[in-house]
C-alpha cells in the first residue's frame, strides 16, 4: 500500500490531483485510482471532490499524519537496508595509528563501489579478540602479531620523546640520553621490552599509552612514547622531552584472520599499503 499512501500523502499536500500526480510522475487517472483503492481498503472517504476543488474529509485529516509516518518508516526502513546491503569493513587500530586509520578509511570510501570503514580504537588485546570472534575484519597490531593471523603492510612509528611529571628532574632538558635513565622505573605499554633502555622496566597492561600516561602523571615511571602521540597530547601533568640517540620505534601491521578473507579485505590491504605511501 506504500504506492497508495504516497498518492494520498501527495493530493492533501497540493489538494490537487493533476498537481499530485505531476509531483510523483503519474497520469492523474494512475492516482486517483490509488487513492480509490486506499479508500476502499480503509473503508473511509479521504477527499471531498467538486468540479473546483479538492479537500480533505475530516477523515482524511486525521488519517494524514499517520499516512506521513508510513511514508517516513519506508524510507527509513529502505535506507537501513540500502546500508546493510553494503560492504562494511570493522578496523580496530591503537590511538596511536587514528591518522592512518581514517586516511584507509577515506580510500575505501573513494573506491568504485565504495565500502564503509567502521573504525575501532582498540589496545592490542581487545584488537586480536575482535579478530577471533569476527567482530572486526581486520586489526593494526604491534608487532610481532599471534601467529594465527596474517599480517601485511607493516610500519614503523619512531619512539623518541620521554614522558616525565613536570617536576622531574628531567623535565627542564631539551634533550635526555638513554644512560641518564639508569636507576629509574621506566613504563613499558604491551610487555615489550625496550632493547638497550637502562631502568627498571614495568610492564603497562596491553598497548594503552593512555594509561601509561597517567602513570607517568602520578609519578610512577617515565615513559618513552612515540611522536605521534606528542603532537596529538596535550595535558598539563605531562611533560615530553626529546629522547635522543636511542633507535627505539614501534613496528605495526595489518592483521586478520585466515579465514575470513573477502574481496573488501584485500581492497583494504591495498588502500593501507596506499595510505602508507602517500597523504
Amino acid at each position: 500500500m506504500t504506492r497508495e499512501t504516497q498518492c494520498f500523502v501527495r493530493v492533501a499536500a497540493r489538494l490537487s490531483f493533476s498537481g499530485a500526480a505531476a509531483d510523483l510522475g503519474l497520469s492523474q487517472p494512475a492516482v486517483s485510482q490509488a487513492v480509490a483503492r486506499l479508500e476502499r481498503a480503509t473503508g473511509v472517504r479521504l477527499f471531498e471532490r467538486t468540479a473546483r476543488a479538492v479537500r480533505l474529509t475530516a477523515a482524511g485529516v486525521a488519517l494524514l499524519p499517520y499516512a506521513e509516518q508510513v511514508l517516513e518508516s519506508a524510507a527509513a526502513f529502505a535506507s537501513e537496508a540500502s546500508r546493510l546491503a553494503r560492504p562494511v569493513i570493522h578496523l580496530a587500530y591503537p590511538p596511536l595509528a587514528g591518522p592512518l586509520a581514517a586516511r584507509i578509511a577515506r580510500r575505501m570510501a573513494g573506491r568504485t563501489p565504495p565500502v564503509a570503514v567502521e573504525l575501532h580504537p582498540a589496545g592490542r588485546a581487545a584488537a586480536a579478540a575482535a579478530l577471533d570472534e569476527g567482530q572486526a575484519s581486520a586489526a593494526i597490531l604491534a608487532t610481532p602479531a599471534p601467529a594465527r593471523f596474517v599480517t601485511a603492510a607493516r610500519f614503523h612509528v619512531t619512539v623518541d620523546h620521554l614522558a616525565v611529571p613536570p617536576t622531574h628532574a628531567l623535565a627542564s632538558r631539551g634533550g635526555v640520553w638513554p644512560g641518564e635513565l639508569a636507576g629509574l622505573v621506566v613504563l613499558t605499554p604491551g610487555g615489550r621490552r625496550w632493547e638497550g633502555l637502562p631502568g627498571h622496566p614495568r610492564t603497562v597492561r596491553d598497548d594503552d599509552f593512555a594509561a601509561a600516561l597517567d602513570l607517568v602523571a602520578a609519578g610512577t615511571g617515565v615513559l618513552p612514547i612515540p611522536h605521534l602521540l606528542v603532537r596529538s597530547v596535550r595535558r598539563d601533568d605531562v611533560v615530553f622531552v626529546p629522547l635522543e640517540g636511542a633507535g627505539l620505534q614501534l613496528t605495526y601491521a595489518l592483521a586478520w584472520s585466515r579465514e575470513r578473507v573477502t574481496n573488501e579485505l584485500l581492497a583494504l590491504v591495498q588502500a593501507t599499503q596506499d595510505a602508507l605511501w602517500t597523504r
